[in-house]
C-alpha cells in the first residue's frame, strides 16, 4: 500500500479506525428501524417472525381505513400550517436578532431555542394547562400552536446559520440606493438565504410530523395525528398496520432529510460563489 508522502501510517489507521467506528454507530442507530420493514409486508396477523408470508394488505388497510387516513390527514394539515407559522415566526426572529445590537442578544437566542431544551413532556404539559385556560385544549389550532411552540427554534437556528454568511454589504447597498426595507428583504435578503429558509421550513414540517407527545395531551379523540394513532395502535391493539404507518413515516422523515442536506449543499456552492465573485 503506498501512501500519499504526508499522510503517515499511523494517521492512515486512525483515519480508517474513525471510519468504522462511525460506521457501526451509524448502524446501531439505524438497522433497528429497518426491523420494521419486512413486518409491514407480512400475511399474518401479528408483529413476529419469521415472515408466514408476504402481502400488501396492511398498507391496504392503512391506505383505506378512516382512522389511519384520518390520522394521516390531521398530520399533514397541522404539520403544513405548523410550518408556515413557524417559518414566518422563525424567519423574522432570526432577522430581527441578527441585526441586533442589544446586550441582550444571548440571552434572547437561548430563550428562542428553549424549546429544544427542555424536556417535551414538560412543554406538553404547560401547553395544555395554558391551553385549556383559553378553550384551545383538544382543537386544530391549539395543536397548530403547539406544534409551532417546538418547530419555530429549528427555523430560527436554522436561518440564523444562513445569515451568517450573508454579505451585508448587498442589504446596504440596495438601502442606499433607495430601496424601502420591505422591498430589500423581499428581492435582496430572502432570495439569498431561500435555501436555509426552506430547510428549516422543512424541519419545522418533519418536527410537527413526527411528534407524539404534545399530540398525547392537546388532541382530541377526533383529532388524533399519524404518531398519536400508532401509538393507541400500540397500546390497544397490536396489528402489522402499524408497522405499515411507521414505514410511511421513515419515508417521509428520510426523504425530508435528504432534501435538507441537498438544500445545505445548494447554500454551501451559492456562498462558494458569492465568496470567489467578490
Amino acid at each position: 500500500m503506498v501512501l500519499p508522502s504526508n499522510i503517515t501510517l499511523g494517521e492512515r489507521v486512525l483515519d480508517i479506525g474513525i471510519r468504522a467506528f462511525t460506521g457501526l454507530v451509524l448502524a446501531f442507530l439505524v438497522l433497528p428501524m429497518f426491523v420494521i420493514v419486512p413486518l409491514s409486508f407480512t400475511a399474518g396477523a401479528a408483529l413476529m417472525y419469521p415472515l408466514p408470508g408476504w402481502s400488501l394488505r396492511w398498507y391496504q388497510d392503512f391506505l383505506f381505513n378512516p382512522l389511519w387516513t384520518g390520522a394521516l390527514h390531521n398530520s399533514l394539515v397541522i404539520g403544513a400550517a405548523t410550518t408556515v407559522l413557524a417559518s414566518t415566526l422563525g424567519t423574522a426572529a432570526a432577522l430581527g436578532l441578527g441585526a441586533s445590537r442589544s446586550p441582550l442578544k444571548r440571552l434572547l437566542f437561548g430563550l428562542l431555542v428553549t424549546p429544544m431544551v427542555v424536556p417535551i413532556v414538560v412543554t406538553a404539559v404547560a401547553l395544555f394547562y395554558f391551553f385549556s385556560a383559553f378553550g384551545l385544549s383538544g382543537t386544530l389550532a391549539g395543536m397548530v400552536l403547539g406544534h409551532t411552540v417546538i418547530a419555530t427554534p429549528f427555523v430560527f437556528i436554522t436561518v440564523s446559520a444562513t445569515l451568517q454568511g450573508l454579505d451585508r454589504n448587498l442589504t446596504r447597498a440596495a438601502a442606499i440606493l433607495g430601496a424601502p426595507p420591505l422591498a430589500v428583504l423581499r428581492r435582496v435578503t430572502l432570495p439569498l438565504i431561500w435555501p436555509g429558509l426552506l430547510s428549516g421550513a422543512l424541519f419545522a414540517f418533519a418536527a410537527s410530523f413526527d411528534e407524539l407527545v404534545i399530540a398525547l395531551f392537546l388532541a382530541s379523540p377526533e383529532l388524533r395525528t399519524l404518531p398519536r394513532q400508532i401509538f393507541s395502535g400500540v397500546s390497544e391493539s397490536i396489528s402489522p398496520t402499524i408497522a405499515a404507518a411507521a414505514v410511511v413515516l421513515v419515508i417521509v422523515s428520510t426523504g425530508l432529510m435528504m432534501i435538507v442536506e441537498l438544500l445545505r449543499r445548494r447554500s454551501q456552492r451559492l456562498q462558494r460563489a458569492a465568496t470567489e465573485s467578490r
